[in-house]
C-alpha cells in the first residue's frame, strides 16, 4: 500500500510539473502557418496591419462597412485554435448582413510574430480596435465586438477598458479555470494557471448592451457557463441559445442565428448595418 501511495503522489507531481511546464501550449492552439493574401479569400478584403503597444506588426483580415449614417462593423477575437482562414464563413456571414469587418489573428497564429499570452492577446484586441478607429476612420458607436470562446475574454476586457457599440460573447466561459478543471479534474489547476482570462466578473462593467450566444449541447463551454457569464453581465443583457449544437457546430460558429444576434444587437445599440 505504501508503494502505491507513492506511485500516486509521484504520478501527481508530475502530472502538476507537466501542466505547470506546458500550460499555454494546451491552452492556445495556433495554426502558425502563413494565411493567403485577404483578397484571394474573400471578395472586397483586404490585408490590415495591426500594431501592438509592444512593437509586433500583426496581419488581420479587414472587409470596410457599406458607406452609410452609421457604417457598423464588427471586430472579430478568435477561439483558441487555428487562424484567420478558418473563419471565413463568418466573415462572409457578417459582410453579407451589412457590417465591416475586422478579424483578428494573435500573435503566434497565421503566420504573425511573437507567442500568445492573456496579456498579449489584450495587446492584440487594443491594436485592433485602434486600427479601426485609427485607419479605418471608424467612432466607437459603430464598433460591435465579437468574442469566440477563448476571445469572448478577450473582448470582454477591451469592452471595460474601450467601450463598444455592442459586446457579442459566442460560447463565453466565466473565466478559464472553470474550463480547465473539468478537463483536469484532479489537479490544483486554479493555483497553477497563469492565464486567467475572466469574463463574468469583468462583463458586469461594460458600458454597452451584452448578448451571449451559446450552443445548448456544447460540452468543450457548458451552456451553463455561458448563461452564467450572461447573469453577471449589465440589465441589458441577451441570452441566445442555438439548440442542439456543439462549441464548433457550423449553426454555432457562423449560422443564422448568431448572425441575426449581432444583427439585433447592434439595433439595440442603435447603428444598424447598411
Amino acid at each position: 500500500m505504501l508503494m502505491v501511495g507513492l506511485a500516486a503522489v509521484v504520478a501527481l507531481v508530475a502530472a502538476v510539473a507537466v501542466l505547470w511546464t506546458f500550460q499555454r501550449r494546451l491552452i492556445f492552439l495556433p495554426d502558425t502557418a502563413p494565411v493567403a493574401p485577404a483578397s484571394s479569400l474573400l471578395a472586397g478584403a483586404v490585408d490590415a496591419t495591426l500594431t501592438t503597444a509592444d512593437g509586433l506588426a500583426l496581419r488581420a483580415l479587414y472587409v470596410a462597412a457599406p458607406s452609410s449614417p452609421c457604417r457598423a462593423s464588427v471586430l472579430i477575437a478568435p477561439g483558441n485554435a487555428g487562424n484567420r482562414a478558418d473563419r471565413l464563413p463568418l466573415v462572409r456571414g457578417l459582410r453579407d448582413a451589412g457590417f465591416g469587418v475586422l478579424l483578428l489573428d494573435y500573435r503566434g497564429y497565421g503566420g504573425n510574430p511573437g507567442s500568445p499570452t492573456e496579456d498579449g492577446l489584450a495587446l492584440d484586441a487594443a491594436a485592433a480596435r485602434a486600427f479601426l478607429t485609427g485607419p479605418a476612420g471608424l467612432s466607437a458607436r459603430e464598433l460591435i465586438y465579437l468574442g469566440e470562446s477563448l476571445g469572448g475574454a478577450v473582448v470582454t476586457r477591451l469592452a471595460v477598458d474601450a467601450p463598444p457599440a455592442g459586446l457579442l460573447l459566442r460560447s463565453p466561459f466565466t473565466e478559464l479555470a472553470d474550463v480547465a478543471q473539468r478537463q483536469f479534474p484532479f489537479l490544483p489547476v486554479r493555483l497553477l494557471l497563469r492565464d486567467r482570462f475572466p469574463v463574468a466578473s469583468l462583463v458586469g462593467a461594460v458600458d454597452a448592451p451584452v448578448t451571449v450566444v451559446y450552443g445548448s449541447a456544447d460540452t468543450l463551454v457548458p451552456p451553463e457557463l455561458s448563461r452564467a457569464v450572461a447573469g453577471t453581465g449589465p440589465g441589458s443583457a441577451v441570452q441566445v441559445a442555438v439548440d442542439g449544437a456543439g462549441h464548433n457546430d457550423p449553426a454555432l460558429t457562423h449560422g443564422a442565428v448568431l448572425i441575426s444576434a449581432t444583427v439585433e444587437l447592434a439595433r439595440r445599440a442603435g447603428c444598424v448595418p447598411g
